[in-house]
């Protein structure tokens, strides 16, 4: 854009849209510096009057109940989606898309399960859908992958994507907790909602991997095609035996290529103490990449709050100030081709086993024939108790998943495991 002011709406004014007006008031003078512009919030649809919002309007902004204020109105240049939810968020890009107003959002779980139509209309028309903000809040690895690395193979990624998740594994590991109290300590400090679900089980890190398999491959994963598995049966045994091993359990995204295919998913997982995302604790995100090029890439900051997302809206906005030719998905095509993607029983890694046995001569002999009848073998044991059930717990060579899952039914089956088995894939050395 050549104009001296750029004019914004802002559809939500909670945590993040007042987060994103704040960054922008402290620090106008720079902005204008750096871009040449002035960027004028006029108006902000909220659900509450002015006089129940938790902080005051933007100096100059007019409050409207209705995002039709924003998407008709012929002054204003961008829509800002911070509302939340698929209804009416993707009512309110669509509209402005094709209003021809450029369009910026941190709306995760709208862009991947039923973002492809809002790209496609942007590309249609020329225009910037920013997302920085939907990926690990304050990282700016929406740029990273679609700039700074255009010019890579990305081979591999490896994310801690969610921040509540992170936070209860750091308790659990730091405190002894059980995944319970730091749950609910989680909740009190305000690293968690009241209804978890979305991060705990995994479901808000696997919108965030769907959006960088974008990035990576130019290639659309299906969500419901991912296999997710989320922490809420992660037990303080299992963090204490991962430490005896050297490791440390985190949420971990991953993805990779795997003979020109991608294999993804959402795992609790094993990762070595020595790596650096081992070493990111408390609410803090990080997100490691390898390009064919660079080599290995690692981007840590805060994946949330007001300020840290807001700061991340603000670059996408910035984005448009400075007339940034749109490249919303980093390839010419703004309509991710078609997946090639790897069967999830056919993925390969180590693997981390808690097994509750009898605790009898022979035990670890016959388990390790059983891994060994499904193409499996122990690269090391830990086998501790005086108990008549005791736990034995190992850690697996290279195995793909399918022959994970059919060692477990051969136990069952041979009546050699006295509780449900506990098993959770290793990340391989950086």
């Amino acid at each position: 854009m050549n104009k001296k002011t750029l004019v914004v709406g802002l559809a939500g004014y909670g945590v993040v849209g007042t987060g994103f007006a704040r960054a922008l008031e402290e620090n106008r003078e720079l902005i204008r510096r750096r871009t040449g512009c002035d960027i004028v919030i006029k108006t902000v649809v909220a659900k509450e009057s002015e006089n129940e919002l938790a902080h005051p309007l933007p100096k100059g902004a007019v409050l409207s109940h209705d995002i039709d204020t924003i998407c008709t109105d012929p002054e204003i240049d961008l829509g800002i989606e911070l509302m939340g939810g698929t209804g009416i968020a993707a009512k309110f890009l669509r509209k402005c898309l094709e209003n021809g107003k450029h369009a910026v959002t941190a709306n995760k779980a709208l862009l991947a399960e039923d973002g492809l139509d809002l790209f496609r209309i942007a590309g249609e028309k020329n225009l910037y859908l920013g997302y920085e903000a939907s990926v690990c809040g304050g990282i700016p690895i929406v740029q990273a992958m679609r700039e700074g690395l255009a010019g890579n193979r990305i081979l591999s990624l490896s994310g801690i994507l969610n921040g509540t998740c992170n936070y209860i594994l750091s308790a659990m590991t730091a405190k002894g907790q059980s995944f319970t109290d730091a749950l609910k300590d989680a909740q009190r400090l305000g690293f968690a909602e009241a209804d978890p679900t979305l991060d705990i089980e995994g479901l808000d890190a696997a919108h965030k991997l769907v959006l960088l398999i974008r990035l990576a491959w130019g290639a659309e994963y299906p969500f419901k095609s991912l296999p997710v598995r989320g922490i809420s049966k992660v037990g303080a045994e299992d963090i204490g035996f991962a430490r005896e091993l050297g490791y440390r359990i985190k949420l971990l995204g991953q993805a990779r290529l795997a003979d020109g295919k991608i294999e993804a998913g959402v795992f609790p997982t094993l990762v070595h103490e020595s790596s650096m995302l081992a070493k990111v604790d408390g609410s803090f995100n990080a997100v490691w990449a390898k390009g064919n090029a660079v080599g290995t890439v690692f981007m840590h900051g805060r994946g949330a709050g007001d300020l840290p997302t807001g700061s991340a809206v603000l670059s996408d906005v910035m984005a448009v100030a400075r007339g940034a030719v749109p490249n919303n998905t980093g390839f010419v095509a703004q309509e991710p081709q078609k997946a090639d993607l790897l069967c999830p029983s056919q993925a390969e890694s180590k693997h981390y086993f808690r097994l509750m046995v009898p605790d009898r001569p022979g035990v670890l002999r016959d388990v390790a024939g059983i891994l060994a009848e499904n193409g499996m073998s122990i690269a090391q044991a830990i086998q501790k108790g005086e108990e008549e059930i005791v736990p034995l717990v190992f850690m697996t060579h290279l195995a793909k998943a399918q022959s994970v899952e059919n060692a477990i039914k051969t136990l069952r089956d041979r009546d050699l495991l006295r509780a449900e088995p506990v098993s959770y894939r290793v990340l391989a050395h950086e």
